[in-house]
């Protein structure tokens, strides 16, 4: 019998324990489940174990590229300082809980299949990348509230089931508003970002023509890429921070900024200003990196997932990435992404003026990759309901959750909140801290509390299905009323096929997997 002990503890620690491998099996098993080739199987594991190794990669560039800003942000401002960025937070996170993410992820997926296929919420959450996005957050409240691994994989699991499911469905009216029918969802957690976006076109813009009657520059197209956005606002970012930095603490101390992790201290203006941008490059090398990662894992994993959520949940609607709605209203993206970063820049003196000296919040740096994707499709949203003005005035209310949201979520990261980046849409900011502040309770009343806010949810996910979703509510009825509905561009259209719509997001957006072949 030996040697079967000796067989399940190399499975234990040796297997299931690492991240990477787990995830290369989890895509090996839905690989099976879809009667894939032997070669399939085994080069789609490899594929998304790959990728899971090169998350942790570049998480290390992320830290090594920040470390000199949060050194200038303190130095310059007195306050601790952040940039909100998905993927670094999370790639950071996985060397510390990569085993309990990926058992919390299964979990969860589980758990939102069986509420889609029992509940009137028959949705399925096929953004993976978020996925893992809300599945890391989760660990890391719970493991900083110091909850057992049980409760963070069981507890965090039914969390994120609830969260799958209900947030595409609080959307929905107006996601349906912008597609002009129920073919998809949005499964994206920028949700309150949008949802906020959304109302607020219906308050200010009865009267507002569609961002679509604009002709807008082509010269800013080149932001729609995301490594291109990264790398300009962080090099932004750091020239601005070094400047002030140098004003207030002197060369002799500035130009010790890089002298970290094996840098050389800066030799004169010009040195120390050409680091700063070669700082902001790698950085949006080391998102890149990890983006390729996500993208590698998730591009063997969904298709996996998905074949089986077909077979769950028949008839299910497919909630997507939030660029699927950029087509809809392109001029409203990119409104939309300028006007979010505003509100992100307003939102960010406040912190700095109020905010921090008040109640000791972070200062948000508003980084562009949140602010495009979340005030792009912010931007979608309010034009549905109100045109230009609801474009506008509904991403900067995006910038401004963005911004404010994230900073009272530090406060229940632990050491995480100490790391110069954390998450950066709206659903991680809210769903954070309300499970973070019922964990720090402790003991059995955490669990209830936590299970409490999630039933919660679930309720207020289902009424809005019952009450307005299957009602055929139209959040923009009123404002049809004066204004025709401006109907969508023949190019922008999306064409059905293989159940959801095939629409091209913009460069550097993770997309969804074709669906998975049949037969």
């Amino acid at each position: 019998m030996h040697w079967l002990v000796s067989i399940a503890e190399f499975l234990v620690n040796e297997v299931l324990s690492q991240p990477a491998y787990l995830v290369g099996l989890i895509t090996a098993t839905g690989l099976i489940a879809l009667k894939k080739s032997a070669g399939q199987i085994v080069g789609g594991a490899i594929k998304a174990t790959l990728g899971f190794l090169l998350i942790g990669a570049g998480a290390d560039l992320v830290v090594a590229a920040l470390a000199p800003l949060g050194e200038m942000i303190q130095g310059a401002t007195g306050a601790h300082g952040v940039i909100p960025t998905n993927e670094a937070i999370v790639g950071i996170a996985q060397a510390q809980f990569g085993a309990r993410v990926a058992w919390l992820m299964i979990v969860g997926f589980g758990v939102s299949l069986l509420l889609a296929r029992f509940t009137p919420l028959r949705y399925v959450f096929l953004t993976g990348h978020h996925m893992l996005f809300m599945a890391t957050l989760l660990t890391v409240v719970l493991a900083t509230a110091k909850q057992s691994s049980v409760v963070v994989v069981l507890v965090g699991g039914v969390l994120l089931g609830i969260l799958l499911v209900a947030m595409p469905a609080f959307a929905h009216p107006w996601t349906k508003r912008v597609t002009g029918d129920n073919t998809i969802a949005v499964g994206h957690f920028g949700t309150a970002g949008y949802i906020a976006a959304g109302a607020t076109g219906q308050l200010v813009g009865r009267r507002s023509r569609s961002t679509e009657d604009m002709k807008l520059p082509e010269g800013l197209r080149f932001l729609r890429d995301s490594m291109v956005a990264t790398a300009l606002s962080m090099v932004l970012i750091y020239v601005i921070l070094a400047v002030l930095f140098l004003a207030k603490a002197g060369r002799v101390t500035a130009f010790k900024a890089f002298a970290t992790d094996g840098g050389a201290v800066a030799t004169g203006l010009g040195n120390y200003l050409m680091q700063s941008v070669m700082q902001g490059l790698q950085f949006g090398i080391a998102v890149a990196v990890i983006l390729f990662g996500v993208r590698t894992i998730l591009g063997e994993l969904v298709p996996a997932f998905q074949g089986i959520a077909k077979k769950v949940v028949p008839g299910a609607v497919p909630s997507l990435d939030a660029p699927i709605v950029f087509p809809y209203a392109q001029n409203a993206v990119l409104i939309g992404f300028l006007c979010s970063f505003l509100g992100g820049l307003v939102s960010l003196g406040l912190l700095s003026a109020l905010f921090h000296p008040w109640f000791g919040l972070a200062l948000v740096l508003p980084g562009l990759v949140p602010h495009f994707f979340t005030g792009g499709a912010a931007g979608v949203y309010g034009n549905a309901t109100g045109g230009r003005r609801g474009a506008a005035l509904g991403a900067f209310v995006n910038g401004v959750l963005i911004t404010f949201l994230p900073a009272l979520l530090l406060k229940v990261l632990g050491a995480f909140g100490e790391e110069n980046t954390t998450f950066g849409d709206a659903d991680f900011g809210w769903f954070g801290a309300l499970i973070g502040n019922a964990a720090e309770v402790g003991g059995a009343g955490a669990v209830v509390l936590m299970l409490a806010v999630g039933a919660v949810v679930l309720a207020g996910a289902v009424l809005v299905q019952r009450r307005v979703v299957e009602t055929g509510w139209d959040p923009g009825a009123r404002r049809d009323a004066v204004l025709p509905r401006a109907a969508v561009p023949a190019e922008a259209a999306p064409v059905a096929t293989a159940g959801y719509p095939k629409i091209a997001p913009p460069a550097g957006a993770p997309t969804p997997p074709p669906p998975p072949e049949t037969g």
